[in-house]
């Protein structure tokens, strides 16, 4: 599906003002401007983001309540058990409280769910288990638990004080557990809906070191550990891909200059093996491509408790073995999603009756449950449209799947209007997980297709690309360019500023590279200055531009590469068409 690009209106004047009132590029100016940024007191604002603009634990529905009952349990020498999620985000929400309990000298411990055998969320039998072993225990759960009815039940049922924690979206009916505790809640006045789990474990973290403290502030020794937090909660934020704005990206802001501080041996290590040690500053970028994924891989193949362990223990070569084990799981990973990848795009071109339809689901025996998330994400990519990944367990006759939207597509309401075939399914908009018996699979594809036919018009609207500013090459110096770091961190809702150039020439050709051809490089220039272009993902556009004669248009991120001591600006390729083709200028 061709992408629309729309920009903003350019204003000479209007850009050259607040460039002089910030003592900035213009090209920095155009950025603020067109993302609504039009004063120099508005802009300031914006990137100077303070900690002191985060809202107070207390705004949040239900978590004063929660803190109480900690700290009473704390007190009270009762054991504290954190039932956490196997994702980055659960992980790094399991980190965040046991560090802040472990200070308080509360007697912790947590509970990781395996993904393959008990997948997500609260489990029944766990929590059976859990209250055999000591009855007068509180759990507490953190990024899972807000749709566990059946499961909240039980535990009122045992007589086990659970205290849920939670950021996805809810059912109709909400768990009876002894505090809920979720930005959205109904009749909720909180201020930003959007934190992720680990968001939401560290302001009740915050709120817990209030209580310990003097009522309003934390101890000085409280207060150190809610910097090492600030980062943790950095990461799962960016790994859960959560709007980078509000409260997210003063989080992900300064976690960030606290993750460089390696405050525990656990970060250290993580650092040394995603080969981002030696860096004085991090971005977000290079929590999602680095440090998270590697997070992510132990909790995908079963085995997140010891990253959980990785980012807690204070043992030095412990932490550095533990390092070494989740980089080569990330590494297995890496190898598992590539054959499934393939043979997912093998599965779609066998069936061509599948062409039309607004949503691709699949299913297969042969593949793993805890990489079909990623998948599914590239598969949605490859062929523009919501896509479901199925691992079927032949031993049970039960699928877990994961999906993925695409062009704004509500996979939670798709999955919700179809669920009389589903056993069960979670998640939201973006992205959700489903059980489904085998025999339900071709029916539930067919009433999801049907669904979106009905209720769901794909257009190129949805995939409308906003250009910040067209360009001339040459305006990206080094210093222009860097400039634009002020803007950070980017992510999810906040993405790096993206500019045009029109009629850019190929410098080279272009070529494939990474594992399997996957990604495109090349050199395209403006007059006499060259600039090197990437693109992730990317590797079937080698081919195409090739094949133009002529210039191209196109569409791009810039940022600083660095390598030896030397910086030189980088193009990041978001989109492009052939020169001799009509930019529509949509303002």
């Amino acid at each position: 599906m061709p992408r629309k690009w729309t920009f903003t209106p350019h204003d000479a004047g209007r850009i050259a003002g607040l460039a002089s009132a910030m003592n900035c590029s213009p090209l920095l100016a155009q950025v603020l401007l067109a993302r609504g940024l039009e004063t120099a007191e508005a802009a300031r604002g914006f990137v100077e983001a303070k900690m002191q603009q985060l809202h107070s634990p207390d705004d949040m529905p239900g978590l004063s309540n929660a803190a109480d009952r900690i700290v009473a349990a704390v007190r009270e020498k009762r054991r504290i058990t954190i039932y956490g999620d196997y994702d980055v985000d659960g992980v790094t929400a399991t980190s965040i409280l046991w560090h802040c309990l472990k200070l308080a000298g509360a007697e912790v411990d947590y509970y990781i769910p395996c993904r393959m055998e008990e997948g997500y969320g609260l489990n029944e039998q766990a929590l059976r288990e859990l209250h055999s072993q000591d009855p007068n225990r509180i759990v507490v759960t953190v990024d899972c638990g807000i749709c566990s009815v059946h499961e909240a039940a039980v535990a009122k049922e045992l007589g086990l004080e659970l205290i849920v924690t939670d950021h996805h979206t809810m059912d109709k009916q909400l768990p009876d557990a002894a505090e809920l505790v979720h930005p959205r809640l109904p009749g909720s006045k909180y201020p930003f809906p959007d934190l992720c789990g680990a968001g939401v474990a560290f302001k009740l973290a915050w709120g817990i070191c209030q209580r310990l403290g003097d009522g309003q502030k934390a101890s000085p020794r409280m207060r150190e550990y809610l910097k090492t937090a600030v980062g943790l909660a950095a990461m799962g934020t960016v790994a859960d891909v959560v709007p980078l704005v509000g409260e997210n990206r003063i989080i992900v802001r300064y976690g960030l200059s606290t993750l460089v501080e390696k405050s525990t041996p656990g970060l250290g290590m993580l650092m040394r093996v995603a080969g981002v040690e030696k860096q004085e500053e991090l971005t977000a970028e290079d929590i999602g491509f680095s440090l998270a994924p590697r997070i992510n891989a132990a909790g995908r193949l079963g085995q997140a408790r010891l990253a959980v362990e990785l980012l807690t223990t204070d043992n030095l070569q412990r932490a550095a073995q533990l390092a070494d084990y989740v980089d080569q799981l990330n590494k297995n990973r890496q190898t598992v999603e590539r054959r499934i990848y393939k043979q997912a795009k093998d599965m779609v071109d066998a069936h061509p009756e599948w062409e039309h339809h607004g949503a691709i689901v699949l299913a297969s025996d042969d593949w793993h449950p805890g990489v079909i998330g990623i998948v599914a994400s590239r598969i949605a990519e490859n062929f523009e449209r919501p896509a479901i990944m199925i691992a079927l367990n032949g031993e049970t006759g039960i699928g877990q799947g994961s999906g993925r939207s695409f062009a704004n597509f509500d996979l939670h309401s798709g999955m919700a209007a179809c669920s009389q075939y589903l056993v069960g399914f979670g998640g939201h908009k973006a992205a959700a997980g489903l059980r489904i018996e085998e025999g339900q699979v071709e029916a539930f594809r067919d009433a999801l297709v049907a669904y979106i036919r009905e209720n769901h018009v794909f257009s190129e609207d949805d995939t409308e690309l906003a250009v910040d500013a067209e360009v001339s090459l040459p305006d990206l110096t080094n210093r222009a360019v860097k400039e634009l770091e002020w803007l950070g961190p980017f992510g999810a809702g906040h993405p790096r500023p993206v500019f045009c150039a029109s009629s850019v020439e190929l410098f080279d050709a272009p070529t494939k590279m990474g594992g399997g051809d996957r990604h495109l490089s090349m050199r395209v220039r403006h007059g006499q200055k060259s600039y090197r272009c990437i693109a992730f993902g990317k590797g079937h556009w080698a081919d195409e531009i090739a094949e133009v004669n002529g210039p191209i248009n196109i569409c791009f991120s810039a940022g600083l590469n660095r390598y030896r001591g030397y910086e030189s600006v980088e193009l990041r390729l978001i989109d492009w068409q052939p020169a001799a083709a009509p930019v529509v200028r949509t303002m």
